[in-house]
């Protein structure tokens, strides 16, 4: 693809998009079968930047996938990794590097695990310290509180109930969820603070129900993990990614519609399925069943004041739409935007700007007041893909844009803007 990528201006949107298989989901199932006893045969699991460091990971640990027909077979390795020395590039994927640290902390070897420079300065203290808490060996190679990490082995204990901060990253709790198992003993975590991206952790807790870790939670601030060890459910299918979904509803929403995503709907174990509420409350008609979510548009959207804490990445969907309103939209309780692929909050109040848009910024909050659009703008992506898929729809609105480093976009959805192309008029 071209360094900068020209998207005229739409007339429409209409049509169905088969959706890629869940980065969220794909990343924990992966690591859920390397773990377990017995083969697990993967269907549907993405084929992007975030999984394929994953799987090579786990490969480099000892796990055997192979590939054959659309699926992956992996030989679990029944318990901790067989390879007791690894060195790890897990790129900028947090649903990779964050649970495969705390899995390393109790597998008794010696590991280095680091990333991109953005990865380095995406925070990892609060998990480190649970860790250290039970007993793991853990050193910064770097700053303090950031990858790279050096784990050297050691025997945990947890006898006594685990500490961990939710108010950062829900990402601490899962890696603290999927790690436990590993000790054997019964392990009880509590909550510190508030925890945010609460869906993020009830796909952590379906696939361990799945791999046969079923995991009892008081609300969402204590949680008893059994003394356990994963199991193979045999086969599991990845269902579509819904936070690839909330751009083509969102086009759908824009450009008239219908657009109907496949591999996701009503049944989904995904948050991100609630922006469906977002764009009825911005006045679109959305319609779902098993297996599929559909959207059509009514007209000028309405403004929105909203807390969209449950739906971070689907809320940069949000953000877009709001440029196109009757009115100043708010998105509140957004916090988590910056610790991610870049931060964005400021990511995206900056080119909000430059697309017209008056943009109140604050420490967990976007303000965004429409203006007369600004045609042919580039858009910098700051190398995040959601950046990147979000800013596209701008086309949908009528309005030519440019989308700068668009390949970023392989990071969950390689074909992301050819799709986009095939519902577009």
């Amino acid at each position: 693809m071209a360094e900068v990528l020209e998207l005229k201006a739409a007339r429409g949107a209409r049509g169905a998009v088969r959706l890629p298989g869940s980065k969220s989901i794909s990343n924990r199932v992966l690591l859920a079968a390397a773990l377990a006893a017995g083969d697990t045969t993967v269907r549907g699991v993405l084929d992007a930047e975030d999984t394929r460091v994953m799987r090579e990971a786990l490969e480099r640990l000892g796990v055997p996938i192979t590939e054959r027909a659309a699926a992956l077979t992996i030989k679990g390795a029944g318990g901790a990794f067989r390879e007791k020395t690894a060195d790890l590039f897990l790129g900028n994927a947090g649903t990779a590097l964050r649970p495969l640290t705390a899995v390393l902390a109790l597998c008794e070897g010696e590991y280095f695990v680091s990333g991109v420079p953005r990865m380095h300065e995406r925070p990892i203290g609060d998990l480190v310290d649970a860790l250290r808490a039970i007993g793991a060996r853990i050193d910064y190679r770097a700053k303090p509180g950031f990858p790279p990490l050096a784990i050297h082995p050691a025997r945990v204990h947890v006898a006594a109930p685990v500490a961990v901060k939710g108010d950062v990253s829900s990402q601490f709790l899962s890696a603290m969820l999927m790690a436990l198992p590993l000790s054997g003993a019964d392990a009880t975590i509590e909550v510190r603070g508030e925890l945010i991206s609460k869906p993020y952790v009830e796909i952590t807790l379906s696939v361990m129900r799945r791999f046969g870790v079923a995991v009892q939670r008081d609300g969402w601030s204590r949680f008893r993990i059994p003394g356990a060890r994963y199991s193979s459910p045999g086969d599991i299918y990845v269902e579509g990614d819904a936070s690839s979904a909330s751009y083509f509803l969102a086009a759908g929403a824009l450009g008239g519609g219908p657009v109907r995503v496949e591999g996701v709907g009503r049944e989904s174990i995904q948050g991100d399925v609630r922006f469906a509420e977002v764009l009825e409350a911005m006045g679109a008609k959305v319609r779902m069943d098993h297996g599929w979510i559909e959207c059509a548009g009514r007209g000028k959207l309405r403004a929105i004041d909203m807390d969209l804490n449950h739906i971070p990445d689907a809320a940069m969907t949000a953000a877009v739409l709001a440029l196109f309103a009757a009115g100043p939209s708010r998105l509140r309780n957004i916090a988590s935007w910056r610790v991610k692929e870049t931060d964005r909050i400021a990511a995206m109040a900056t080119e909000l700007r430059k697309l017209g848009a008056t943009v109140e910024e604050g420490s967990d909050y976007l303000g965004i007041t429409p203006g007369v659009l600004k045609p042919g703008v580039a858009i910098d992506t700051y190398d995040d893909h959601r950046m990147a898929m979000s800013f596209a729809l701008v086309a949908l609105g009528g309005v030519p844009v440019r989308i700068n480093n668009p390949d970023c976009v392989a990071k969950t959805f390689p074909e992301y803007f050819a799709a986009l192309a095939n519902i577009t008029a």
